[in-house]
């Protein structure tokens, strides 16, 4: 006869708090005992656990996924027999103590991309004109990058034309904690848009010094973590957001889209030699809708022409008296189209489409690009 085993006894309260580590908060992504979120922790001798939670804030949205994390994780425990998830929302000082923590201490107004140590890689994707597809491009490129592992945000700053919360599928709205603002994501890609601050489909109706505080506000307020890359959607041509870009952020290089017309080339260049007064680095070029493979076929029929990419990029390669390369050419697929309209991009609906190819492709060699030195402290003194 064998006999009963004796039962796992109860977990201590320092191996809860090991399991609750694990838990990180779905906007901030940093473990709750590190944000403060975590109350009190109670183990009965029952093997019964009762954990309390502080939210950020109240009618925090994601309440029911963080008591869903907080659940399995201590449930996993051995000994545990259930567990009981209390939650309560922190006080104001308790939020200005989160807000310092979660800005190293740093003053509230500062721009973490604009400062020297920042070893986030910055790409402002321009163009000369709308139509395109600078938002197709910036949303895949943000995706196909984010699909191999790296931390990436995307600023929608096109302030009249925002689109890309839906070409994205991001359906969530920002939480704000005190004077920080917390992003919403989907497919591991942040994203930050004025169109999640209006209502409905209202437009914006802003000039010149607005434009530049919102902006500002996207880029010093927004909580993006330790990004690996931030991609900004700017409006098309070389008004108000571009300059104020290259203000705040004068480290962020330049991609310019552009499609085979040499209508849009000549237009895509304006747009491109805003970076000799500006001072910005160009990236490269990315060639948009760059040819119709024949259904029936396989042959590529310029639609829109030929050589508009590789035009943009000698024109530049001139003015800047750099080498502008063309980063790639991306051909016409409807499913590049569907999947914006879906929130699912090409990337990761058809990866091997040509398209799709192209877009990885580009992505990367962004990836792999070093940070630029310019404005970076080397470390360097006299003898």
């Amino acid at each position: 006869m064998v006999s009963p085993s004796a039962p796992t006894a109860p977990p201590s309260t320092d191996q809860v708090t090991a399991a609750l580590a694990g838990v990180n908060d779905p906007e901030i992504h940093r473990p709750i005992t590190d944000l403060g979120m975590v109350k009190n922790v109670e183990v009965h001798p029952d093997g019964k656990v009762r954990v309390d939670v502080y939210l950020t804030v109240a009618g925090c949205p994601l309440r029911d996924t963080i008591t869903r994390d907080v659940t399995a994780a201590v449930s996993g425990l051995p000994g545990v027999s259930g567990v009981r998830v209390e939650l309560d929302v922190m006080s104001d000082e308790q939020r200005r103590e989160l807000q310092g923590r979660l800005r190293g201490g740093r003053a509230e107004r500062e721009i973490p991309f604009a400062q020297p140590t920042s070893l986030t890689r910055v790409f402002a994707i321009v163009s000369g004109k709308g139509g395109v597809g600078k938002s197709s491009v910036t949303v895949n490129l943000a995706a196909a990058l984010a699909a191999t592992g790296q931390k990436v945000g995307v600023l929608d700053a096109d302030i009249y034309g925002h689109s890309v919360p839906r070409m994205l599928g991001v359906t969530g709205r920002p939480t704000q904690v005190e004077q920080m603002i917390m992003p919403p994501s989907a497919h591991d890609v942040k994203v930050v848009s004025i169109g999640m601050f209006t209502t409905g489909n209202a437009p914006v109706v802003w000039r010149g010094p607005m434009l530049h505080r919102a902006v500002q506000q996207f880029l010093a307020d927004v909580y993006w973590g330790d990004l690996d890359v931030l991609l900004l959607d700017l409006p098309p041509g070389t008004g108000d957001v571009a300059i104020s870009v290259a203000q705040l952020v004068p480290g962020a290089e330049l991609i310019v889209v552009t499609t085979p017309q040499i209508a849009s080339a000549e237009v895509a260049e304006r747009a491109g030699a805003l970076a000799v007064q500006t001072h910005q680095r160009i990236a490269g070029v990315v060639e948009n809708m760059s040819g119709l493979p024949c259904p029936h076929c396989g042959e590529m029929v310029d639609v829109f022409g030929s050589g508009g990419g590789e035009t943009v990029a000698a024109a530049l390669t001139r003015m800047t008296g750099a080498r502008v390369p063309v980063l790639g050419q991306v051909p016409i697929d409807v499913k590049l189209r569907e999947g914006g309209d879906a929130g699912v991009p090409l990337v990761l609906s058809d990866p091997g489409s040509p398209a799709a190819q192209q877009l990885t492709e580009i992505a990367t060699g962004l990836a792999n690009r070093s940070r630029s030195l310019a404005g970076r402290q080397l470390g360097l003194s006299p003898v």
